[in-house]
């Protein structure tokens, strides 16, 4: 008896040994894997029944794909994001997340009190007399491209002037001496457009006494200086910028010989416009492709009909250039063989060509607009061989002459029309001979 009980505790014993024995390799087993779960994830390891780690056929999952694993590597958590997607780098919070503004801690100890009420603004220091000549003057060269008084301005207003205020006007009229009338006429419009909202009466009356006092100077320059600056002193006038009374406070206290010239221009200009009804507004004249283009061709015929007298091609080139139309030179050019055409003699033929083969070689009129001008009078043939019969014979024989001379090239010289053969035979006439011929 007792020695069956003894067999029986002694293999309760032993099974209980080997449970243990199961339980700790079963454990083992689970910390290993648990141990290279981040490393082997993809791999899909699991335990059978027997304690034997079973391998699935899963193929491990590329590098990149472990580093887009958002998993705990720690083997705890359930694989959500840390800190609810507001960690990171270059997170600034979680989706959705409002900011509010940050309140002043009283107790902090960099805390000013005299700071709860500033107000901050752009200071924008005064220009000093080198600093104004080097930002005024692009402004206004760039004006006399665009002529926009008003962009002008916009830009002035942004500047802090100071003291340098009355120099803009005197500074736009020294750089308009040295400009075309055109760009003289703008720099009065300018004056006339700024008076009010960036300049006043004193400051446009105080560049002008700085103006006369530097004649001296301006003349050094541009030698018809005195006369420019007093038709600009009577377009001030005329435009209400200046006193009537500029002119009369200098009477009897000049000693400048340029500025009594200037003032007495202007006093000339003003009693003119006052008895015979000069138009002070109009003094410069219209520049370039302001005016009208039937003025335009009126000047253009004038040009041509004094070249033709004089024969001075210099003088011819500098009056074309006054103009300051050079996208109407083809006006010029078309203008010009008319005058070939309807003249019909060999002079004015030898004439134009030596005028239009000095205006090329000095590029005063481009390649294009000598081509438009040419085309222009081969398709208006029809119409010009109505007055001038022998039209197409007398073109022909400028169009080679220019050619051969090389004002124009091949290809143009290909264009020109040929008047249709006459036939000699007509079918109405029974045959009889014409034996008249062009």
């Amino acid at each position: 008896m007792f020695l069956g009980q003894n067999c029986l505790l002694s293999y309760s014993v032993f099974d209980m040994i080997s449970l243990i024995h199961e339980a700790r390799l079963k454990a083992k087993v689970k910390r290993r894997l648990r141990k290279n779960s981040s490393r082997d994830s993809g791999r899909g390891d699991s335990l059978s029944d027997t304690g034997d780690v079973v391998r699935s056929v899963v193929p491990p999952t590329s590098p990149k794909g472990k580093l887009l694993n958002r998993r705990s590597r720690m083997g705890k958590g359930r694989g959500l994001p840390k800190k609810g997607g507001a960690g990171g780098k270059g997170v600034w919070g979680t989706p959705g997340q409002v900011y509010d503004e940050d309140k002043v801690d009283v107790k902090d100890p960099n805390y000013d009190a005299e700071q709860e009420n500033c107000v901050y603004e752009t200071v924008v220091l005064p220009l000093d007399e080198e600093t104004f000549e080097k930002t005024v003057t692009p402004i206004v060269q760039e004006y006399f491209e665009h002529g926009d008084a008003n962009e002008v301005a916009e830009l002035l207003a942004e500047l802090n002037l100071g003291s340098m205020r009355g120099d803009v006007p005197m500074l736009a009229v020294s750089l308009a001496l040295e400009a075309k009338a055109s760009h003289r006429e703008l720099t009065s419009c300018l004056l006339s457009e700024l008076c009010g909202c960036v300049l006043t009466a004193a400051d446009v009356e105080a560049s002008f006494h700085k103006l006369l006092k530097e004649l001296p100077d301006l003349v050094l320059d541009t030698p018809g200086a005195p006369q420019m600056l007093g038709q600009f002193i009577a377009r001030a006038v005329a435009d209400n910028i200046l006193p009537k009374s500029f002119i009369d406070g200098y009477k009897g206290r000049v000693d400048c010989e340029y500025a009594r010239a200037a003032l007495d221009r202007a006093a000339v200009l003003l009693r003119m416009s006052r008895w015979t009804g000069l138009r002070i507004d109009s003094l410069w004249g219209s520049g370039g492709g302001q005016r009208p283009v039937n003025q335009l061709i009126k000047e253009v015929n004038l040009l041509l009909k004094e070249y033709l007298l004089s024969g001075d091609t210099v003088e011819a080139e500098r009056c074309l250039r006054e103009l300051e139309v050079p996208h109407f030179h083809h006006e010029f050019v078309y203008e010009a063989v008319i005058m070939v055409l309807e003249s019909k003699g060999n002079r004015t033929l030898q004439m134009i060509l030596q005028l239009l083969k000095s205006l090329c070689a000095s590029t005063v009129i481009t390649v294009d607009q000598l081509r438009r001008g040419f085309e222009r009078v081969y398709v208006d043939m029809a119409d010009l061989s109505i007055d001038v019969p022998c039209a197409y014979s007398l073109l022909e024989k400028f169009v080679e002459q220019s050619f051969d001379t090389g004002v124009i090239d091949k290809k143009l010289r290909d264009l020109c029309p040929c008047r249709g053969r006459k036939r000699f035979i007509s079918e109405g006439d029974g045959g009889r001979l014409k034996l008249s011929s062009y």
